[in-house]
């Protein structure tokens, strides 16, 4: 098994901006299960061929898709390593908070205690 590396700070800023979009998010969530050709995607938002290439440049910017051409058509999948690495990540945020609210519970019933 390969150790993953943490984000850098930029890395992790790319991940989190790419995430923020509801277009993106749903992106990712499409081409986690299979390959799909860009054009496929646009086919399916209520916007412009740009508008949905530049969210996909935002999430290959990121590292969270893999853009491949195959003759003209261009294919992207999620890629799931980055995934494990965001994911990583936002588990040590989680720890960090509730180990943190937990602190704090722990505070306020000390303090109810010596009422």
């Amino acid at each position: 098994m390969v150790a993953q590396r943490e984000l850098s700070e930029a890395e992790t800023d790319r991940v989190f901006h790419a995430l923020a979009a509801a277009t993106r998010r749903d992106i990712l969530r499409r081409t986690s299960g299979e390959e799909q050709s860009v054009s496929s995607l646009a086919g399916d938002y209520d916007m412009s061929f740009a508008a949905v290439q530049k969210h996909v440049a935002v999430l290959e910017a990121a590292g969270l898709i893999i853009k491949r051409a195959e003759g003209r058509e261009r294919l992207v999948r999620a890629n799931p390593e980055m995934i494990a690495r965001a994911r990583a990540l936002l588990a040590r945020y989680e720890e960090l908070w509730r180990d943190r609210v937990a602190r704090l519970d722990d505070l306020l019933s000390e303090n109810t205690e010596g009422d």
